[in-house]
């Protein structure tokens, strides 16, 4: 494996609504480009969704000519892809209120321990693009609150490591976890569910699946979205989503106490991640008896973290209350 390596990829401004740019930037390092047309008729289906859709921009690469590949891998694996001519797509976590999100890995320097990220410049006066160093041990920590998960796009015989894992059970899982989201979206919150209970099936190791399912499940208002996100914590203990899952169930059981100490894990693991969670934990430590001073600086970390939030107004009123 070389110490060094730098994908070098077209600068890419242009994002639909609902198609990440990371699978624009990567097809275009193919030299495929994505039509326009389709991708708005695509994001038609999506009014007012906010964010990209994965599976969507996945499966408009295949349509003109890609293979896709969605792996659960490690630092390893991205050296190789890369070292393949492969730039990975990483799910990693986001910051305000924004969850998680695509990143392009276009190279890795091993004398200085450091991954690159493709960052996209938005002055129109810049190259129209950046490149981002991470420390590996530091992004490392990032990726694996999403179970560490890479999506391989390229040309079908480009990457016999993409080759291979197109026809795995985890491949095949992580797959329906992003089809899952989509159906999601579309108000198939039953199809969702079924689909993540055969991801999680397929595979049993995969804390995104477990993770996931919980999702599906608190959203029905089941119970057995317990199992599923303590099993997700259990393969995966930063499992920073499971945990604000659990803390979204208990809280709204009125269960103050664990919806707080869920609450605390995921912020524990991540305090810039997830803004709005500061305000979900002040809910539930304003129910607990003198916990009012902690909640007031949580709706203060609130309004820190996320400046400009729609509801601050409100949020002000709170802090007020509470003092």
């Amino acid at each position: 494996m070389a110490t060094e390596r730098e994908l070098v990829l077209p600068p890419v401004r242009d994002e639909n609504a609902c198609l990440p740019l990371a699978v624009n930037a990567v097809a275009s390092y193919w030299g495929v480009t994505l039509p326009a047309d389709e991708a708005a008729a695509v994001c038609s289906k999506y009014p007012g969704t906010a964010g990209s859709i994965l599976i969507e921009g996945i499966e408009l690469a295949e349509r003109h000519g890609l293979a896709a590949a969605v792996l659960r891998s490690g630092m390893d694996g991205l050296r190789s892809l890369v070292d393949a001519g492969v730039p990975p797509i990483v799910i990693i976590p986001g910051i305000g209120d924004i969850v998680q999100h695509a990143s392009v890995i276009s190279g890795y320097d091993g004398a200085s321990g450091r991954v690159m990220h493709y960052i996209p410049d938005q002055d129109p006066g810049g190259d129209g693009f950046r490149v981002g160093m991470i420390p590996y041990g530091q992004f490392d920590s990032l990726w694996s609150e999403d179970g560490r998960i890479a999506v391989a796009l390229a040309p079908p015989g480009a990457s016999p490591e993409i080759d291979s894992a197109l026809s795995t059970a985890a491949a095949r899982s992580n797959r329906l976890c992003f089809a899952s989201e989509r159906a999601s979206l579309l108000g198939d919150a039953a199809g969702a569910a079924r689909m993540l209970s055969e991801a999680a099936a397929l595979d049993g190791d995969s804390t995104v699946a477990h993770s996931l399912l919980g999702s599906a499940l608190n959203a029905q208002g089941s119970p057995e979205c317990v199992a599923s996100y303590e099993r997700s914590i259990e393969l995966n203990p930063r499992s920073f989503l499971s945990h604000r899952g659990l803390g979204n169930y208990y809280l709204k059981a009125k269960m103050y106490a664990e919806a707080e100490r869920h609450y605390t894990e995921a912020l524990d693991i991540n305090q810039t991640r997830y803004a709005p969670l500061y305000k979900n934990r002040a809910v539930a430590r304003s129910n607990l008896p003198g916990k009012n001073a902690l909640a007031r600086d949580d709706l203060k970390a609130y309004l820190r973290r996320l400046p400009g939030a729609a509801d601050s107004a409100s949020i002000l009123e709170a802090i007020k209350d509470l003092s």
